[in-house]
């Protein structure tokens, strides 16, 4: 037995997760948003994500059938449009105009549009329903990611951590806090003083 931890059932406790937006829409209806901290990354050849949602949620129904959706990041401005998006259901509110958000038209998609406020958009078409039991995953390939021109720095490098993203932990939503190193850094040889 371990000491000085408890075990608990088994459950989700990962943490943090981005929490997204993700966003929706059927022909001839208002689009729709929900808030999803279940998502995640597959494969980067092809680019694959997933999110996992909830049969009984109405965007459940409309990615299902029209096989598209996209996943906007969220910023520490848009922290409380992305709890509202997972609390209200689009069933009984026009997310985008009650929130004031801009669906605009996605570059690869037919139907679910992106979120203007957003500082990133991926745009993804599912290619596969798993389904694992309360949640349902759809795996989806990445057909375009839409980044705002306000990020790139003078060298054209889109600086994403610059964008305020918002992280979900336990509850709770995070803005990301000092950077403590870089991918690789742990191996990295030093430079010698000269």
């Amino acid at each position: 037995m371990m000491t000085g931890k408890q075990q608990w059932k088994p459950g989700n406790m990962l943490y943090p997760l981005p929490a997204v937006m993700v966003s929706c829409a059927r022909e001839g209806e208002k689009p729709n948003i929900i808030t999803v901290a279940w998502v995640g990354t597959i494969c980067s050849d092809p680019a694959m994500v997933s999110i996992s949602l909830r049969p009984e949620r109405y965007s459940y129904g409309i990615i299902r059938e029209t096989g598209e959706f996209v996943i906007n990041l969220t910023t520490e401005k848009l922290a409380y449009a992305a709890d509202f998006c997972g609390v209200k259901s689009g069933r009984d509110t026009d997310k985008f105009a009650y929130l004031h958000l801009t669906p605009e038209k996605a570059g690869k998609l037919s139907l679910a549009p992106v979120i203007k406020e957003s500082p990133v958009n991926i745009e993804c078409r599912v290619t596969e329903i798993r389904e694992l039991g309360s949640h349902h995953m759809f795996l989806a390939e990445v057909l375009a990611v839409d980044a705002a021109e306000a990020y790139l720095n003078a060298k054209g490098k889109f600086e994403l951590n610059r964008t305020g993203l918002l992280a979900y932990s336990h509850g709770s939503y995070f803005t990301l806090g000092e950077q403590q190193g870089s991918f690789g850094y742990s191996v990295k040889k030093k430079r010698k003083k000269s």
